[in-house]
């Protein structure tokens, strides 16, 4: 059961496949149902604080890699049932080797369905793609790893992601300068642009870095960006063969959707932080969680002091620290909030940030979140100044 439990998201992708191209609102009921699972589970369940001991490693990396064929089968299947066009080749792949029928699966499917699968894909590219992706890329050494950490990253065309939470989140997290670290009050939307150009800007001046100190070409294909680019523009080509035009935009969406949910996932795990420059990372820095279903889907992302204490940690040596900063809820739960009822994650989390403050903070970083909490625009938290 204890590895069971880290191939619950690869059987979920096997079921969404399946289950949304069985006919009109199936999409619609899957992605409501998998979002109330997460959310109530979380919430029912008790908290997991366990750390398991593995004697396998290649069964607890096994999901992880399982996941980038299975996403690709999904986001292949929703762009050939919304696009414009019908790949027949591809279709007969599905027949032969799913037993799936994509026609008449096409035929049945609903603009409602339609919206739906496309935010179900995007919601399972973040979570399945992404977070498995994040944690592979950390694994510098392995080459295996990189190679599929960075195609689950390039699904959501985030190849900046590789380099920039690496080699930059992990350094200037809680400080102003980096772009994943949320402001008091931040509006959620403004954070994601701001953080999608950021991150590209960042990664960009880290690898033309990389580069000129081994005196090599910069544009070119020892360039980690171009080459993410270049994976993106593949799944990008096989997205317009399978789906035509509208195809493709969907893909993009898709891929769109999951960058952002990454970004929100961001926003939640260090919204309102402080680190006062030149000072070391700590457990205070980061906001963590111990709902169940939130740290099975995301390996262990939820443990988030752990990983940046010591990011070379992979995702089932992480530790929960019972002294570190706990976020509300769940992460679907704080990820909803986050996007759809901005004010009342806001008001949630302010007065975690004045707990934060009194029982975390040390005395320079309580001096810089007066001035934060002045700027947050949070009528509680501008009455603690």
């Amino acid at each position: 059961m204890k590895y069971f439990k880290y191939f619950i998201s690869s059987i979920t992708l096997v079921l969404a496949v399946y289950t949304c191209t069985m006919g009109a609102f199936y999409p619609t009921c899957f992605f409501i149902g998998f979002s109330l699972f997460i959310i109530l589970g979380d919430k029912i369940l008790s908290p997991d604080k366990s750390k398991e001991k593995y004697t396998s490693n290649f069964l607890l990396n096994l999901p992880m890699y399982i996941n980038l064929p299975l996403l690709l089968i999904l986001l292949f299947i929703t762009v050939y049932l919304i696009g414009d066009k019908q790949s027949s080749f591809f279709n007969d792949l599905v027949i032969n080797y799913l037993q799936i029928d994509l026609v008449r699966s096409k035929q049945m499917i609903n603009p409602l369905d339609s919206f739906f699968l496309v935010a179900l894909t995007g919601l399972f590219i973040g979570i399945m793609g992404t977070v498995p992706g994040h944690e592979l890329v950390h694994r510098k050494k392995n080459k295996f790893d990189m190679f599929v950490g960075n195609w689950l990253l390039a699904i959501s065309w985030d190849c900046a992601f590789a380099i920039e939470h690496v080699h930059g989140h992990h350094k200037n997290v809680g400080l102003p300068i980096d772009p994943a670290t949320a402001k008091r009050g931040e509006n959620i939307y403004g954070f994601i642009f701001r953080a999608i150009v950021n991150e590209q800007k960042d990664a960009w001046k880290i690898e033309l870095k990389r580069l000129r100190k081994k005196h090599q070409n910069l544009i070119g294909f020892k360039n980690k960006m171009i080459i993410g680019y270049l994976r993106s523009i593949v799944l990008s080509i096989f997205s317009f063969t399978i789906g035509g035009y509208q195809g493709l935009i969907i893909y993009l969406i898709c891929a769109f959707i999951a960058k952002s949910l990454l970004e929100v996932i961001n926003f939640s795990e260090h919204y309102g932080l402080i680190r006062v420059p030149g000072e070391s990372v700590s457990p205070r820095h980061s906001w963590n969680s111990n709902s169940p279903l939130s740290s099975i889907y995301l390996y262990n992302v939820t443990r988030h002091s752990s990983h940046h204490e010591k990011a070379n940690l992979k995702y089932w040596e992480l530790d929960v620290y019972e002294n570190a900063p706990i976020m509300p809820h769940g992460y679907l739960t704080m990820l909803y909030l986050a996007l759809f009822m901005p004010p009342v994650f806001h008001k949630m989390m302010a007065r975690k940030l004045i707990d934060w403050d009194n029982r975390f903070a040390t005395e320079k970083e309580r001096l810089i979140s007066v001035e934060h909490n002045k700027d947050s625009g949070i009528d509680i938290l501008i009455a603690q100044t």
